[in-house]
């Protein structure tokens, strides 16, 4: 799955790049969502998902491939005992990170990059807006948190039509995702393994019409 691989792929590049920026570095599973106690815990924290497609257009090059667009979201968050002010700008020590500096880490970690090393074919990440999530204080604590977006596209190659995934798709196959749950396939086609020139158009069926035959290498793998 593309929009998995690449999330993981962001998830993997920040854990290396960031470092003791962040206590940790995953995708995102609701911890936004939590009690505000809950959250302050976590930071200081990144978590990265996908942000949904953005548009699709069909491909100048061939009828069943797509170019979609996709956005993913980098959450960054931080926490101060001393003000809302410090949450976002940091301190004089590496303990007080501060959510400005995790923006511009995170930015510069993937602006650009296209994940080939994760063996991804995707174009380099763009990157886009930075959204305040929360900027407020709880009791004691203060803490900011902001969403950093990236756009990246990739191609999709569709069906065709009247067509169902491939029946037994292999491992790597992007109809691999069907096989465990039993719906419609269609068997492969064909290995095309001749082909028949004819150079009398008029009269093709003529025994002595002229003609090459061409034998085609099973493919073995």
């Amino acid at each position: 799955m593309i929009i998995t691989d690449i999330e993981q792929a962001i998830v993997n590049r920040l854990k290396q790049g960031l470092g003791r920026i962040a206590r940790a570095v995953s995708s995102y599973g609701g911890e936004m969502d939590g009690e505000p106690e809950e959250v302050i815990r976590q930071l200081p924290g990144v978590w990265v998902t996908f942000g949904g497609v953005q548009k699709t257009e069909r491909s100048s090059t061939a009828r069943n491939k797509f170019v979609t667009h996709g956005r993913f979201v980098v959450i960054v968050g931080d926490r101060s005992v001393r003000s809302e002010e410090a949450s976002r700008t940091g301190g004089p020590t590496s303990d007080e990170v501060g959510t400005y500096r995790m923006i511009a880490a995170v930015r510069r970690l993937l602006s650009g990059q296209d994940m080939a090393e994760s063996g991804l074919k995707i174009d380099a990440l763009q990157p886009g807006r930075v959204r305040t999530l929360f900027n407020t204080r709880l009791e004691k604590n203060a803490f900011s948190v902001f969403a950093c977006e990236f756009d990246t596209k990739w191609m999709e190659n569709a069906l065709e039509n009247g067509r169902y995934p491939l029946v037994d798709a292999p491992d790597g196959h992007e109809d691999n995702l069907f096989r465990p749950y039993h719906g419609k396939t269609s068997e492969d086609d064909p290995e095309w393994l001749r082909t028949r020139l004819i150079y009398d158009l008029k009269n093709p069926e003529q025994p002595d019409a002229a003609e090459d035959i061409v034998n085609h290498e099973p493919d073995e793998s």
